[in-house]
């Protein structure tokens, strides 16, 4: 696997889930981790369901600072006001769907968490979504 490369706020522009493929809302879908949820604050992963062309589907963790700010002031208010009401922000990067999520890196749980929010937003159940994770090095990480 390579790695990814370091995520600026001059890549993300905000995209609404209404525009997006309209089989994330009707079929049973499948988000694949191409990278482990524990390397850092951006998981690359794909979205896929039988009949259908997988779509790139990243997380990204909007408050990572170091070495450089991952998004804007913008991004990251939007971001964390769409957690707060149960959502998640939808944003393109450099061509990929990427969900915006708070925080600086991802666990089990905040990338399930993030999943089910995309699929709310699109109209479809949680339970109609399934997740592989891969569980990667936990870097940055102090004890």
């Amino acid at each position: 696997m390579t790695e990814p490369t370091p995520t600026t706020s001059t890549d993300l522009t905000e995209l609404d889930p209404f525009d997006l493929p309209e089989w994330l809302g009707v079929a049973e879908v499948t988000w694949t981790a191409e990278s482990g949820v524990r390397t850092g604050h951006h998981v690359r992963g794909e979205l896929a369901a039988d009949g259908f062309a997988p779509l790139p589907c990243d997380l990204l963790a909007v408050d990572e600072a170091c070495p450089v700010p991952v998004a804007d002031d913008g991004v990251r208010v939007s971001a964390h006001h769409a957690w707060q009401r149960g959502e998640v922000h939808v944003v393109d990067s450099a061509g990929r769907l990427t969900l915006a999520v708070p925080g600086t890196r991802f666990s089990a749980d905040l990338a399930l968490d993030a999943l089910g929010r995309l699929a709310r937003a699109v109209g479809a159940s949680p339970d109609r979504y399934a997740a592989r994770l891969r569980i990667g090095t936990d870097r940055g990480r102090r004890p």
